[in-house]
Parts: C-alpha cells; sequence; structure tokens
C-alpha cells in the first residue's frame, strides 16, 4: 500500500513526465540493453527503431502517475500490455531489471531535480505497479493453452492481395488448440536472416475454425532498411511443411457478446484479419455487421473471396470497400453515415490510420472511450491518457 506522502510526490512529478518522459524511456532502454542484451531475444527492435516503444512506455508510466490513487483505472490498459507480456513469455523476474534502469533513466535524464525523495517515491510506485502487472500476468500464464513456445508444421500459405500471405499450421506435439476468440493473436518467434537475436511478433488470427489448427495472417512490411524483420522471412524463407514456433493464443481485443448493437468493424491493410475473425464469428450467429475495409486498390484487397463469400450467405452481413486510389482518404462525413447510437464501432490497422480515424471521429464527437480498438504496434502509443 502506498503512503500519501508518496501518492502525493509521484502526482507532483507528471508535469516532468509529459516533457521528458519520451527521453527517459530512451535512455532506459539504451542502458538496458546494455546490461542485459540478451532482453534483445524480447523486445520488438523495430519498435525500437521506430521510437514507438519508448512512446508506449512513456505514456504508461504517465498514466499511473496520474492514476496513482486509484491504480484500477488503468487496468483496461495493463490488461492489454499483460496479454503481450504473456505472450512474448516476460516472467516475474524480468521486473526487477525494468524497475532498475528506469529509475536510473530518471535519474540520469532529471539530474539534480531528482531529489532523494522523488526516488524514493517512484521505487516505492514501481513496486505497486510492478506488482499489479504481476498478478494479473501470473493468472495469464495459468490460463494458457501451453507453456513458453512450441513447434507448428505449416501446412497451407496463401498470397491474400499482393502484400499479405496467410498460415495455416497445425502442432507438431500433441497440443490441444483451446477455444479461440475471435480478435486474439498468436506470437511469432523465429531467427532472422543475418540477425543475431531471436525475433517475436504478433499476428492476429482470421479464423476461428475449431480443427486443430491455427490460422493467421503476414503483411510483407516495408522494404530496404525499413523491411520488416520477421516478415520477410516469412514471406521468402518459410513453406509448407516448415516448422515455426508460436505461444498460445492471446489478447483482449474481442466482441461483446452481451451486447445485440450492430457492429461497425472498420479495418485497414492487416487490420482486417481479426475484423475478418470476427465477421465469421458474428455473422453466423446472426447479428447485424457492417464490415468496412480501407485499402489502396481493389486488386490488393486481402481475404476479398472469403468476405464476399460471408455477404453473399448471410443477410444480416453488409460489406464496403473503400478504396484510396479511387475515393481517397475515408472522412467523417462517410463515417457518419454508417454510425449512430445503436452501433458499436470496432476498429483495428497500422498507427497512422488508426490516428487518421480517431481524428475524423473525434469531429464527430467520438472518442476512444467510445471505440473497441486494436493497433499494429504499442497500444499505449496511441491512447489518451
Amino acid at each position: 500500500m502506498l503512503s500519501e506522502q508518496t501518492k502525493e510526490i509521484v502526482k507532483q512529478t507528471v508535469p516532468v513526465l509529459e516533457q521528458y518522459g519520451n527521453e527517459i524511456t530512451k535512455v532506459f532502454y539504451q542502458r538496458m540493453f546494455e546490461a542485459h542484451p540478451e532482453l534483445l531475444n524480447i523486445f520488438n527492435k523495430s519498435n525500437q527503431k521506430q521510437g514507438k516503444q519508448q512512446t508506449a512506455l512513456a505514456q504508461t508510466v504517465l498514466a499511473a502517475a496520474k492514476h496513482i490513487d486509484h491504480l484500477e483505472a488503468i487496468v483496461p490498459n495493463v490488461n492489454q500490455i499483460a496479454h503481450k507480456h504473456r505472450a512474448l513469455q516476460v516472467k516475474e523476474e524480468h521486473y526487477p531489471i525494468v524497475g532498475e534502469f528506469l529509475l536510473k533513466a530518471i535519474k540520469e535524464v532529471l539530474g539534480d531535480a531528482a531529489t532523494d525523495d522523488i526516488m524514493n517515491a517512484w521505487e516505492e510506485a514501481y513496486g505497486e505497479i510492478a506488482g499489479v502487472f504481476i498478478q494479473m500476468e501470473k493468472a495469464m500464464y495459468e490460463a494458457a493453452a501451453w507453456d513458453d513456445f512450441k513447434s507448428f508444421k505449416i501446412t497451407n500459405i496463401e498470397d491474400q492481395g499482393t502484400s499479405m500471405k496467410s498460415f495455416e499450421v497445425e502442432p507438431v506435439d500433441n497440443i490441444k488448440i483451446p477455444e479461440l476468440v475471435a480478435g486474439q493473436y498468436i506470437t511469432v518467434r523465429i531467427k532472422p536472416t543475418n540477425d543475431d537475436n531471436l525475433a517475436l511478433r504478433h499476428y492476429s488470427i482470421y479464423s476461428v475454425k475449431n480443427d486443430g489448427k491455427l490460422r493467421f495472417a503476414v503483411k510483407r512490411e516495408g522494404e530496404g532498411e525499413k523491411k520488416g524483420l520477421v516478415s520477410h522471412d516469412l514471406h521468402d524463407k518459410y513453406s509448407v511443411g516448415d516448422t515455426i514456433e508460436l505461444s498460445a493464443p492471446a489478447g483482449d481485443f474481442k466482441v461483446e457478446s452481451d451486447k445485440d448493437k450492430k457492429l461497425l468493424l472498420l479495418s485497414s491493410g492487416a487490420g482486417v484479419t481479426p475484423m475478418l475473425a470476427m465477421l465469421e464469428d458474428e455473422a453466423y450467429k446472426g447479428r447485424n455487421v457492417h464490415f468496412v475495409h480501407v485499402n489502396e486498390a481493389e486488386k490488393d484487397v486481402p481475404f476479398k473471396e472469403e468476405v464476399d463469400a460471408l455477404n453473399a450467405m448471410n443477410e444480416n452481413v453488409e460489406v464496403t470497400y473503400h478504396l484510396k486510389e479511387k475515393d481517397g482518404y475515408l472522412t467523417s462525413n462517410e463515417l457518419s453515415n454508417w454510425i449512430n447510437e445503436d452501433v458499436d464501432i470496432y476498429l483495428c490497422g497500422g498507427i497512422t490510420f488508426m490516428d487518421t480515424i480517431f481524428d475524423e471521429l473525434e469531429k464527430l464527437n467520438i472518442g476512444q472511450a467510445d471505440v473497441h480498438f486494436e493497433p499494429f504496434g504499442p497500444k499505449m502509443s496511441i491512447t489518451n491518457v
């Protein structure tokens, strides 16, 4: 239990965190990886290079400081991060390492302004915050379908448009695939070409069929120096019959089944994958669904055949393809035609797409709290705290 004095000191540091948070987290990662290079086998190097991970951590620390009186207010954010930690196999023993280097980074960046009182308060606060994560993740480890990473054989690969491939895999050992929830993801672990570390990436499950297999899709990310470390290897180096390692399905992005409102499933790029699983699942349950996918061109729409088939077979399904080369960017004018008080909004895609849609929704007086969303990137990097 934190003392009132500690809470007051932590709250007083909020303006400092707002100003220096990203600088603190940048120093934190740099110093931690210098001392513990083995952690590069867990953390996403691409997100590190792009600054997304630093921003996400800064936002998480800021959220904790703002809500230090009532940490339960950040439980939804903690839950989403905890799912990823379990999927990546972040363990309880990692938290003291993170705490040590986070405190050192605060001291290094703030210098003399980081008084003994401030450092002691943040040491105490970090212990409390870490405890929330550890307890939540402990329950997730116990509930996981299997421990650690297990080997799966690739049984099918198909092109989905020009930049995405769908993978179908089955367990090498006698692992029982759990009942899947539309919106979940699996985590792939490979040793990329010409890289010294293992690399882990989350990929959404695009179908929740219960037939002992897992199905996920991988978008080929970037080219040249910006090419995706894992996505390019999965596209170019892996074939049917090869094996890859996966951790158990995870994630808290799911349809609220206790509501009967019409669903607006809005996606772009690889964001189509969890939305396809939701569309398939909810369409067969008889729920009214409007599936909207934003894409550059019609020839490159992923899973178009599957979506069109669901549309043809279910009167409760409506499908819209918004093609940027023809229709431009999606605006509040179009969104207003699809949204009313009887519609639940689900949103998934890249960070830039998400930021754009939230800006347009804001014009309709719809905030983040009114939307169920999952970005393909650290969620806290775009979450309002």
